[in-house]
């Protein structure tokens, strides 16, 4: 069955824009895990423009599904996450003048410093992913590393239009084929939404999606349990028009 994971960074955006203590992302992931919620995902960033140390403990005491910590290769973050002991730590790229995360971790070009990454969270006890751009050779250097699964970058297929959406569907679905044939979970994320999210759910093997700006945009206008509660039931629909024979 595949899984929901509930990004809540950008609750923690609109809290920061005032540096006040509302909305808290605490209250937020409640009301995800209410609404269905298999997983509440937060980006702690080395400049900490949204999530804040603060938050990562108490969702660490409070989050009753799997807490997915996404972080870059940084010393001091590396070692909070050690300590915290999120179920699954999501290595990500990071460069203080985006705006989120943007494309996959250069892992042919950092190889090194990602495997003492990979290293040092596992030693800890904690499954590791990786935030990959849908590449063969990024994905086979994934494996030779030992984690545990492989987040694909959905961001190419989401940005895209007409058949070039397409294309990047289509090399989603080899990118995914490549995680399985690996042995690694297939994960996937990045710029999904409610009107988009359908065939990247119906790709064969798809075990977990993370999603956060389309349901925190949705649940602004609903509520958050509301528009986890609709994120998952396209999602499940997707599954089963996947399963029909």
């Amino acid at each position: 069955m595949i899984r929901l994971g509930v990004n809540i960074d950008h609750v923690a955006t609109v809290r920061q824009a005032r540096r006040t203590n509302e909305p808290d992302p605490i209250w937020a992931a409640v009301l995800a895990e209410l609404g269905g919620a298999d997983g509440i995902t937060l980006h702690l960033r080395e400049d900490r423009r949204h999530i804040q140390d603060r938050d990562l403990r108490l969702l660490r005491e409070t989050v009753a599904v799997l807490l997915n910590l996404e972080l870059a290769c940084e010393p001091e973050v590396l070692q909070i996450a050690c300590q915290v002991r999120p179920d699954q730590a999501t290595l990500v790229p990071e460069r203080r003048e985006e705006i989120t995360t943007e494309g996959g971790l250069d892992l042919l070009g950092q190889r090194e410093r990602v495997a003492r990454a990979v290293e040092q969270l596992r030693d800890a006890g904690i499954k590791v992913s990786l935030f990959l751009d849908p590449e063969k050779e990024h994905i086979q250097a994934a494996a030779e590393l030992g984690v545990d699964a492989v987040e694909l970058h959905t961001g190419g297929y989401a940005n895209a239009r007409g058949e070039e959406q397409q294309r990047q569907l289509h090399k989603l679905v080899l990118a995914a084929e490549e995680v399985r044939r690996l042995g690694l979970a297939l994960h996937a994320g990045h710029g999904l939404t409610y009107r988009n999210v359908h065939p990247v759910a119906a790709i064969p093997g798809m075990e977990e999606l993370n999603i956060g700006h389309s349901i925190v945009s949705r649940a602004i206008m609903v509520g958050m349990t509301q528009a986890v509660r609709e994120m998952k039931q396209q999602m499940l629909l997707a599954v089963q028009h996947r399963e029909q024979p």
